[in-house]
């Protein structure tokens, strides 16, 4: 059972977070006067408790104050767990009805956003353990198993599961639970893409392929003709 912190136990929860996953920090000074993510995750705190006892308008003030101090949007009615980490910041926008997990990370220029105009769950829900590239967008009212990755600038739109990595616009999963496990047996890290697979430079080197083919047939046919 997870041990339930007081409010200066999740701030000190927070920093540690940001020691463990961000290899350029040097001082809890440095955290708690210059990270951004830290600041937007505090400020998150207080509107969403304000959220929660229907002073909507103070809380969107407070969300809003958060935006222009940091550059992050969270929506005051968004759900985070524990563990939660921005690494840099600038552009992330979380909407209302997203649902976020427990230790996971989102990069820059992330976006959870919706996909209806509807008063209804719109925004996706993230499981445990998840890390979100730079510039993903995931869009809609799904759920991204736990432990998957999503590489920087792909476009998610449709449920990814568990232990997957996915990449690409529109997302597809490049590496499923098996070859994650692989991944990690290998000692290479997550969500280095310069080793995921790239999906349209595949696709293209299959449409090469079967071009050659049939340039080969279409050669081979004209020669037969030319013979009878």
């Amino acid at each position: 059972m997870t041990k339930k912190l007081g409010l200066l136990g999740r701030i000190r929860e927070d920093i540690q977070v940001v020691f463990e996953r961000d290899p350029a920090v040097r001082s809890v000074w440095e955290v708690v006067l210059c990270y951004p993510g830290f600041h937007a995750l505090q400020f998150h705190r207080l509107s969403h408790f304000l959220w929660g006892k229907n002073w909507p308008v103070l809380a969107r003030c407070v969300s809003h104050f958060s935006r222009f101090v940091t550059g992050i949007e969270i929506h005051p009615g968004a759900s985070i767990g524990r563990g939660f980490f921005i690494d840099h910041g600038m552009g992330v926008v979380i909407g209302e009805t997203a649902e976020i997990g427990d230790n996971c990370t989102l990069y820059h220029g992330v976006t959870l956003g919706g996909t209806s105009w509807a008063k209804e769950k719109r925004h996706p829900t993230l499981g445990d353990n998840i890390i979100v590239g730079s510039g993903a967008k995931i869009l809609g009212p799904f759920t991204l198993g736990d432990g998957c990755k999503v590489g920087s600038n792909s476009v998610v739109v449709k449920e990814v599961p568990e232990n997957a990595t996915v990449v690409g616009i529109p997302g597809r999963v490049v590496l499923d639970e098996q070859q994650r496990r692989e991944q990690k047996d290998s000692g290479r890290p997550d969500l280095e893409h310069g080793r995921l697979p790239d999906v349209q430079a595949r696709q293209i080197a299959q449409l090469t392929e079967t071009i050659q083919r049939l340039e080969e047939q279409v050669a081979t046919l004209l020669a037969e003709r030319k013979q009878g």
